[in-house]
């Protein structure tokens, strides 16, 4: 297939995709170290929770399809992004605050980054379909899962109705059908990103949630 998936880009020397998986690491350690900030974590578990925001999906994704050592713990680039992303939040906690919707933009662009190059990888190593779109979801929503146990809270993509898992989902969806009926294009992988992202975007724009239950009868 003609891409190069986010990881595959750190060995080959693909600067764009480079580009981007550096800042979706970035963009969710940051939202990781926020928290730590929020709980009143030393600077060990600030560094602690940004890391597991910005290389858990990466690395919960290499685990489930056997990609060991993942690329999350043996890539240089990617832990100093963690890490400089969870100092910035110590140091600099207020200013960063200050720019939680840009953080917000950028987490949008790592989940749909991350959720298409999750699928990817897992379809390039032979798993069905249904099982890459799995893999691909948890890329993209396992960082803050994890941050958010650390963080002694429930996961936000369980707990909250935001949008979240489903645009993931809707992109690595596509991009299995794609693969599965051999179609493929660079033009349908990043088209996949977009989606995530700019369904995402909308959601948080337009305040749309996941259905829900209706509340019991009294």
């Amino acid at each position: 297939m003609p891409f190069v998936d986010a990881t595959s880009a750190l060995d080959t020397g693909s600067w764009p995709l480079l580009v981007l998986d550096l800042v979706g690491v970035f963009a969710f350690a940051l939202s990781g170290g926020l928290a730590a900030v929020r709980k009143s974590f030393d600077v060990v578990g600030v560094l602690v929770l940004a890391a597991a925001a910005g290389l858990g999906g990466g690395i919960l994704r290499d685990v489930l399809i056997g990609a060991v050592p993942p690329v999350g713990i043996s890539d240089w680039r990617l832990l100093t992004a963690a890490t400089v992303a969870g100092l910035l939040t110590f140091f600099f906690h207020p200013r960063v605050s200050r720019i939680q919707r840009l953080v917000l933009v950028l987490d949008a662009v790592g989940l749909g980054l991350f959720a298409v190059a999750g699928t990817l990888k897992a379809l390039d190593l032979g798993t069905t379909a249904h099982t890459a779109v799995i893999v691909g979801v948890l890329t993209g929503v396992g960082g803050g899962a994890i941050r958010d146990l650390l963080a002694g809270e429930p996961p936000r993509v369980l707990a909250h109705r935001e949008l979240y898992a489903i645009p993931a989902a809707l992109g690595a969806a596509v991009i299995a059908a794609t693969w599965s009926a051999g179609v493929a294009h660079p033009a349908i992988t990043w088209g996949c990103v977009v989606l995530i992202v700019g369904v995402r975007l909308l959601a948080l724009h337009r305040g749309w949630q996941a259905p829900a239950p209706r509340p019991p009868l009294s």
